[in-house]
């Protein structure tokens, strides 16, 4: 059945019309004036060119329509096409495109359709190959797959076909704006009160922390909030393959890895970053995400007097996480005994903070625990804090923090610090935060 009601009638007409004051746009332009412009001069320059090409079309627009159809045409030369508004909501976390007509988000926690779409597979194409221009890189049937990172921060991955078989596919991870702060992860529930009181006091007290979890669960997220206790006279490193800290710190040094250019040489690891951060005076160096041999360096750094050094890195657990450690640090070419590498753990790291997804979608931490002992055969982690899971009640995950009862060795060196905990925060009952409260 033909769809021939108005609405759509008047949207394929709108679409219509945006397409060619978008053409007329590129037109009329003088490009060897444009590049001499600030940003801002050309956005009020081509404003001006669509407002006066509506006027002389002669298409009874109202002021709203007319407002949006010049948003849409200007969001086609200067930015993402129909994702641009995706970029404004503060909700959405991703974006997902498996196709031009097949677009999702998650927000907040949440993957919906996004209910936007592109014209066809070339409008998409388009769109891709002007991010991937923008930073610099290369996107063909050589390089079919490619990281970039947007403006405002937000990280994309591309990859076409031949590799892609059913056309461009696009992944955004959206970098929020406004930093988040542990007081507002506790607004959001994604910690409890205790947690948040405990975590600020390890990062004041200068605790080597590694934060664990599955992708998309809020790592970085926790990095950046965990950052505000980090004192104003502290020099940070930061190391990352993609720039996402924002630290809340006002010295920080932020270094990026480089991968290999379109000769295939000039690669910059994030383990030769750490060697030489490690030669630029830091207080605290913090590693975006650990993946290989830079865990051995990143481990040597805390061993070595950089105390209040931080880390992620992908785990199921917090046990899990100490596995993947020893496994990372068996591939930095050193061959010593086990033993040794788990030693080299146990001394270096004094907090892991294991984040999860619960059914519903929302992401916790779920646990915090300490790194306590090792006897040769397996590191001991005693939890401190964890989210207990009660039950699904109408689509939503209940539960509670909840301290385990455990005290940490780690009270004393914080006491030394001049930070002194109240012993009621980890008694088993008190101090208990709802996660939807």
């Amino acid at each position: 059945m033909s769809d021939a009601s108005p609405s759509n009638a008047a949207d394929r007409g709108l679409a219509d019309l945006r397409r060619r004051m978008h053409e007329r746009l590129l037109d009329s332009m003088d490009f060897g004036a444009a590049i001499k412009m600030s940003r801002d001069q050309l956005f009020i320059e081509c404003s001006a060119r669509v407002q006066d090409m509506l006027e002389r079309s002669g298409h009874p627009l109202n002021a709203d329509v007319r407002r949006r159809l010049i948003r849409e045409v200007l969001d086609e030369v200067f930015g993402l096409g129909p994702l641009e508004p995706l970029f404004e909501d503060d909700e959405i976390s991703d974006i997902l495109v498996n196709g031009p007509d097949q677009i999702f988000v998650e927000r907040l926690g949440v993957l919906e359709p996004a209910g936007v779409r592109f014209r066809d597979a070339e409008h998409l194409m388009n769109v891709v190959q002007r991010m991937v221009r923008n930073s610099g890189r290369r996107l063909d049937e050589r390089s079919p797959m490619v990281d970039v990172r947007l403006e405002d921060g937000s990280r994309v991955n591309v990859i076409i076909p031949p590799l892609a078989l059913e056309g461009p596919q696009l992944s955004i991870r959206r970098f929020s704006g406004v930093p988040f702060d542990l007081g507002r992860l506790e607004g959001y529930g994604a910690m409890g009160a205790a947690m948040g009181i405990l975590l600020r006091a390890a990062v004041s007290g200068r605790l080597n922390i590694v934060i664990s979890g599955g992708a998309g669960v809020g790592k970085t997220t926790l990095l950046n909030a965990l950052s505000e206790g980090i004192g104003t006279r502290e020099r940070v490193i930061t190391i990352e393959d993609a720039a996402e800290l924002r630290l809340l710190g006002a010295h920080v040094v932020r270094l990026e890895t480089r991968p290999v250019n379109l000769e295939g040489v000039g690669a910059i690891d994030a383990r030769a970053l750490v060697r030489n951060a490690l030669r630029m005076r830091p207080d605290r160096i913090i590693v975006g995400e650990c993946r290989g041999a830079e865990a051995f360096d990143m481990l040597q750094a805390m061993n070595t007097g950089h105390d209040g050094s931080m880390t992620t890195l992908h785990a199921n657990s917090a046990k899990d996480a100490v596995h993947r450690l020893e496994s990372m640090l068996s591939m930095s070419g050193f061959d010593v005994p086990i033993r040794i590498l788990r030693d080299y753990i146990a001394s270096a790291i004094d907090l892991v903070v294991h984040m999860v997804r619960l059914p519903d979608g929302r992401r916790v931490i779920g646990d915090v625990s300490e790194i306590v002992a090792h006897d040769g055969d397996r590191i001991e982690l005693k939890s401190l804090h964890r989210y207990r899971i009660a039950g699904v009640v109408e689509g939503r995950t209940e539960g509670a923090f909840e301290a385990t009862g455990s005290v940490p060795a780690f009270v004393d060196r914080l006491r030394a610090r001049g930070i002194d905990l109240d012993p009621a925060l980890f008694e088993t009952g008190g101090r208990r935060t709802e996660a939807d409260a």
